[in-house]
């Protein structure tokens, strides 16, 4: 994908959902995140952490290390799930480092086995993924993400949030020889209900990525008539059309998007994109 088309991936993703969550994912004059461009040979949790710790202090090496290993006796689950919640809030507050992050969270979650909290978890890895892009993160976090909405689904089937999400992580995570499967099991939602917003937002994305934008525009501007002020909706709409290389309908979406966005730096990469596309 050229540049001028990562608008969306890069700005509707990334500073929507990132940095909602965590500000600039990693402290000023340190090392790039672990989602960074680095090649990781065996991906696991291990790998991860070791380089995440990299990027620390010896001091916050050695609290972890306490307490990563504080449980050794009496309520274990109890300690275990305070343990993983101090972790979780130690790398999204003060390492602002999502991989970790995300992972105590997940593990709480696995732990506890409450439909809120695997949910919550899977789409804080399903939310990431979609603007990975490094291959092998990228696979992790989907599996992490469909481990997740599937141990969901076991205690509520008939969820449909986490059914949309289960099938978004075969189109945006690679996990699948067939993304076809993953459109399956969105369809079956989006046929139930025409009017989830989500579904529809999953199955406009997937038109994306097949190259069908005649289906992916039908999607979108159907989320649009549903709510007006979506943002990720109509900077869809902007990349889509510019895509087609409908400049005028491109342009037309970007400004409406800049009025639906308050985070300036966006603005000023939305209004940078629309005098490029004005030339």
């Amino acid at each position: 994908m050229k540049k001028n088309q990562l608008v969306t991936a890069a700005i509707g993703i990334l500073l929507v959902f990132s940095i909602y969550f965590f500000g600039n994912t990693a402290p000023k004059g340190k090392k790039k995140a672990a989602s960074g461009q680095t090649v990781i040979a065996e991906l696991s949790i291990d790998t991860i952490l070791y380089h995440a710790k990299e990027q620390l202090k010896p001091e916050q090496v050695t609290w972890l290390g306490t307490l990563e290993n504080s449980v050794i006796r009496g309520d274990v689950k109890n300690q275990q799930l305070d343990v993983y919640h101090q972790l979780a809030h130690f790398w999204k507050d003060s390492a602002r480092i999502f991989e970790p992050y995300a992972w105590y969270e997940a593990e709480a979650a696995r732990l506890e086995n409450s439909e809120k909290t695997l949910t919550f978890a899977a789409h804080l890895f399903l939310s990431d993924l979609r603007g990975e892009t490094n291959p092998q993160l990228k696979k992790w976090k989907a599996l992490q993400a469909k481990d997740l909405f599937e141990r969901s689904l076991k205690i509520n089937s008939q969820n449909d949030s986490s059914m949309v999400g289960l099938g978004a992580c075969y189109i945006f995570g690679g996990i699948a020889d067939n993304p076809m499967e993953g459109i399956l099991k969105i369809r079956q939602v989006a046929e139930k209900d025409s009017n989830n917003v989500f579904a529809q937002m999953m199955l406009g994305h997937g038109a994306m990525i097949s190259g069908q934008y005649d289906r992916a525009i039908s999607r979108f501007e159907k989320i649009i008539k549903l709510q007006p002020d979506n943002l990720e909706a109509t900077l869809m709409l902007a990349e889509v059309f510019e895509r087609k290389a409908d400049k005028p309908s491109s342009i037309q979406w970007y400004k409406k998007a800049i009025l639906l966005v308050k985070n300036e730096e966006m603005k000023k990469e939305l209004q940078n994109r629309i005098e490029q596309l004005s030339k």
